[in-house]
């Protein structure tokens, strides 16, 4: 196995990366929908493969991923691989459309699997030509029945499958469960007993944090899970964006009160400052389910027995919680390979085995038999306090369903938009107007008719 790398931007050591990447140049972007060798709407309406010639498997990873290509190779050492680790498009960095574009024009280089932490790249790769139909016979309907219910769907254009959700990244509430019984704290139930408990930490504990408004994702973990409807997508190039809504400007409201009482962060999770100010101090973290293992098990060495899993808080006129969702990643394989038949085993070893999925995978797998496994390797683990099963597979069905997957990347609108607002000392509330026309404009210029 060959190993190269190529970056646009530092990979990180998690599904997200520690800094914001630049935005590729419209040019590029443009040549993407429309190069390809007359296979943009061709990809659409059925899929004739490039002559089959065999040879060196080329995949392209994130550093997160790069585990799996090599336990593939040792696994299978009779197959001939080049692992190219990118930055997996991290916070909507469109590295791949870009190199795709590239590879249409020139008509070469084109890598036969790859992985992105992005599960929007369906929007522009079946156009391209770039995404292989996988439900006409690539991948037995046997074994695409076993994702999780829904888990696919950002896969799914006009019906077909064009790619592989390799995992969920439903949002749960991680806490400190000795920390909390030392202080005689309930894990809250409602954001209203979120929020009071954060002002009460601020007065008894200063220092500890209970959240981190810091990262790109924020709005995927606050906003989403409130229900805000600042990115529904109603159609195939249609977003209805609304910001200012009272789910909007309540969860705003919430997370400013908590920030003005220093208990919720404004670092991001995978900064030096954080881990050296922050790290050690939580006591209650909403975030998506690979938090566990990629955050507070590998990135904080949060010993043992101390982190919990319990629902995302609800509003307390709700009955039901209901969570966001951060990353999750897809798997793609490329209508132009012409080693089909080693591209196919791969993807299909990477979602499904539980050899990666169950056993190394840091994150929730969306195949449902490896999910089973790798949570029983969860509680084997002896890592985790009390039973972490249940509210992961509970918050896997409680992600709300009207936010989704558009072509612009809502983690690239945030990081442009509102970060730079709240490093100067502004409210959530009074940036969400900005973050309205940064959300119209970026979906305008991906070509979305926006209704407000």
């Amino acid at each position: 196995m060959t190993t190269k790398v190529r970056t646009a931007g530092t990979p990180g050591g998690s599904h997200r990366h520690r800094g914001l990447l630049a935005v590729t140049s419209a040019l590029l972007l443009a040549g993407a929908a429309a190069c390809g060798s007359g296979t943009g709407s061709g990809s659409q309406h059925g899929f004739k493969p490039a002559k089959q010639t065999g040879g060196t498997l080329t995949v392209w990873v994130d550093s997160s991923r790069a585990a799996a290509a090599k336990l593939y190779q040792q696994q299978h050492p009779g197959v001939k691989m080049n692992v190219v680790t990118y930055d997996g498009d991290a916070n909507g960095s469109n590295y791949l459309r870009t190199k795709v574009s590239l590879f249409n024009r020139t008509r070469k280089g084109w890598p036969d699997v790859v992985f992105s932490t992005q599960n929007n790249e369906t929007t522009w790769a079946v156009d391209a030509g770039f995404a292989a139909p996988l439900d006409n016979g690539l991948i037995p309907r046997q074994t695409l029945d076993g994702w999780s219910k829904g888990a696919n769907t950002p896969c799914t254009v006009n019906g077909t499958l064009y790619c592989l959700r390799n995992d969920l990244a439903q949002t749960v509430l991680w806490y400190n469960a000795p920390l909390m019984k030392k202080w005689g704290y309930k894990v809250p139930v409602t954001w209203e007993e979120y929020q009071a408990l954060g002002k009460k930490v601020a007065a008894d504990h200063p220092g500890y944090v209970i959240g981190s408004a810091g990262d790109p994702w924020t709005p995927e973990v606050y906003l989403w899970a409130g229900k805000c409807g600042a990115n529904q997508i109603t159609g195939p190039k249609a977003v209805k964006v609304d910001t200012t809504s009272a789910e909007c400007t309540r969860m705003a409201s919430l997370l400013d009160s908590l920030v003005t009482s220093k208990t919720m962060s404004l670092s991001s999770v995978f900064s030096s400052d954080f881990d050296k100010n922050q790290a050690d101090k939580i006591l209650m973290m909403p975030g998506p389910s690979w938090f566990g293992g990629a955050l507070f098990q590998g990135t904080f060495k949060t010993p043992a027995k101390q982190i919990a899993v319990a629902p995302m808080p609800r509003w307390a006129a709700d009955t039901t919680p209901t969570a966001g969702n951060v990353g999750g990643g897809t798997w793609l394989l490329s209508a132009h390979s012409t080693n089909l038949k080693a591209a196919t085993a791969f993807m299909t070893w990477v979602t499904t085995s539980d050899d990666y999925q169950a056993n190394v995978a840091p994150g929730y797998p969306a195949y449902a038999p490896a999910a089973k496994n790798w949570l029983a390797k969860q509680a084997a683990s002896n890592y985790f306090a009390g039973d972490i099963a249940t509210p992961l597979k509970d918050a896997a069905q409680q992600v709300w369903p009207r936010w989704g997957y558009g072509q612009f990347s809502q983690e690239a609108v945030w990081a442009a938009t509102v970060t730079p607002g709240l490093t100067a000392g502004k409210s959530i509330v009074s940036l969400l107007p900005a973050w309205k026309k940064s959300i119209v404009d970026y979906a305008r210029a991906d070509g979305y008719q926006v209704s407000q």
